[in-house]
């Protein structure tokens, strides 16, 4: 037996969530297609919230740091949520839409449940968009996977750290240490 998937579009999904088809669902659409969220634990919550304020507080003005808020793709119809997104200062345009690839410095998702998730679908949703950088905190292992230089629905470079620094492609100056993303 054949199965066919339905996919969304864009349009869709902005219609159903102006109905409240999706109120109260934790859902992001990732190729055309709905998918439920892993709720997030308290670790998870914290951990994010923490690195979304150090990253603020070592990149100023030069972007903005944007917690668990839509980026929109269109050309492949996703709309995921990032723990963070890393994206152009751009407040008075984010009032009419989300942030989309060309606005993106770069993005991070926190794994505790969702590590395989965020290591191949939204992996290949983000390198496939052209998002130059992704980072992955994986919370089970104490590690931080830096994903680089997207081709087609993959990343050519891949780094994984358990201390040190980072700096980002968008801002070399800048050096993130990486027991700040894990503690």
């Amino acid at each position: 037996m054949t199965r066919t998937t339905a996919k969304w579009t864009l349009d869709d999904y902005h219609r159903m969530i102006e109905v409240g088809l999706l109120s109260g669902r934790q859902v992001e659409l990732l190729n055309g297609e709905i998918v439920e969220m892993s709720p997030e634990g308290p670790e998870h919550a914290q951990l994010s919230t923490d690195a979304a304020d150090y990253l603020r507080s070592l990149l100023g003005e030069k972007a903005l740091v944007r917690d668990a808020k839509p980026i929109t793709i269109p050309e492949i119809s996703s709309e995921p949520e990032p723990d963070l997104a890393i994206v152009q200062p751009l407040r008075a345009l984010y009032r009419t839409r989300h942030p989309y690839p060309e606005n993106i410095f770069w993005v991070i998702e926190y794994s505790n449940t969702s590590l395989s998730k965020d290591l191949d679908a939204k992996r290949k949703t983000y390198a496939y968009a052209g998002i130059k950088e992704y980072w992955v905190v994986d919370l089970k292992n104490r590690l931080v996977k830096v994903l680089r230089h997207p081709i087609d629905e993959n990343y050519s470079d891949e780094v994984t750290l358990s201390e040190g620094e980072i700096s980002p492609l968008a801002f070399s100056e800048i050096k993130v240490l990486v027991q700040r993303l894990l503690s």
